[in-house]
């Protein structure tokens, strides 16, 4: 799907990492939320509460999943799922734009 229809927006971004990663949070028609957003190159951190699904959109990077002793390559068009209450990483080679969605 290229496009979300019927969905509020939040206009102020999320700024992590001096402004390196960025993303603005969507509630679409069915109530569950997404976030949108920008990953410059460089290697990160994240945890996460939820389980989330994050789409890669352009771009390339790898990721270490929890659990996983091994980093895995994702570009444009795939995926990776994240359980919640976890923590992975990931080295963001070129520019990354991601779609995360969040599953409770």
């Amino acid at each position: 799907m290229s496009q979300l229809e019927n969905v509020i927006l939040t206009k102020k971004a999320n700024v992590y990492f001096d402004g390196k990663v960025t993303s603005r949070a969507v509630e679409k028609a069915d109530g569950s939320k997404v976030t949108l957003g920008i990953m410059m190159p460089g290697e990160y951190e994240f945890g996460t509460a939820e389980k989330e699904i994050m789409e890669i959109l352009a771009g390339e990077l790898d990721v270490l999943l929890p659990q996983e002793t091994e980093w895995k390559s994702v570009s444009a068009g795939e995926f990776f799922e994240v359980p919640a209450d976890s923590k992975f990483q990931l080295k963001v080679h070129q520019l990354a734009d991601y779609l995360c969605s969040y599953i409770s």
